[in-house]
């Protein structure tokens, strides 16, 4: 949970350094703001004074200002904070396995699939892609499983090359190809980090995912 400390460290100094640059710049254009309406007041013509009433909607007009760079300031702040949040939250997460459809590392360990398959299918097959997109294996799906262990070893017992590696299901129906949908995978979470589109978990292997895209999490064994 170190990671949240430092988020949230890094995250309100940000914050408060917005505070005395707003206020220097309230300040200064408040200064301004009085020496105009000093020197309205002093070359007015004597004949035709400056209504006061107008002196109070200036004054006014001011104050409307004023406080709508302290509220935008203070936004900046409340997001700077929920940004902060995020990291914390999925930080608790690195060393999980997270289930999802990005690529997968393979290490000669087995893999756990959550194949996917159309409710009205009454035949599956898994399929298998390498890091560049192309099928390298095909094999029968059971129905009645939703989750199969996918050892990384091809017809004739040779395993397959480490790497990434993404699954898909075609499901059939009277021989005819219905639906063909990404299987979901587990891969562990290394890393957490916060980039302008919002938080981004990085899988062992390097792929990238954002919090909900993961469709379940459970503890590495």
């Amino acid at each position: 949970m170190s990671i949240t400390a430092t988020s949230l460290t890094a995250a309100t100094p940000a914050a408060t350094e917005a505070q005395p640059k707003s206020k220097s710049v309230i300040s200064s254009d408040f200064e301004t703001f009085l020496k105009m309406l000093t020197t309205q007041a002093r070359y007015q013509d004597p004949l035709e004074p400056i209504d006061s009433s107008e002196y109070s909607a200036q004054l006014a007009q001011f104050s409307m200002v004023e406080q709508q760079v302290k509220s935008n300031d203070l936004l900046t702040a409340l997001t700077t904070q929920i940004g902060g949040g995020n990291i914390g939250q999925v930080a608790g997460w690195i060393g999980m396995e997270a289930r999802s459809t990005a690529p997968v590392q393979f290490n000669g360990a087995p893999l756990t699939i959550a194949p996917n398959i159309a409710a009205s299918a009454d035949s599956a097959q898994l399929i298998v892609y390498d890091a560049q997109g192309k099928e390298v294996q095909r094999s029968p799906l059971s129905l009645s499983e939703s989750q199969v262990q996918w050892a990384g070893v091809s017809s004739d017992g040779t395993p397959f090359a480490n790497g990434l590696y993404t699954f898909g299901v075609e499901s059939k129906a009277s021989g005819q190809v219905i639906s063909t949908t990404p299987a979901e995978s587990y891969s562990r979470i290394v890393e957490a980090r916060i980039e302008n589109s919002g938080s981004r978990l990085i899988l062992a292997g390097g792929s990238e995912i954002t919090a909900d895209q993961i469709r379940a999490l459970r503890e590495t064994d």
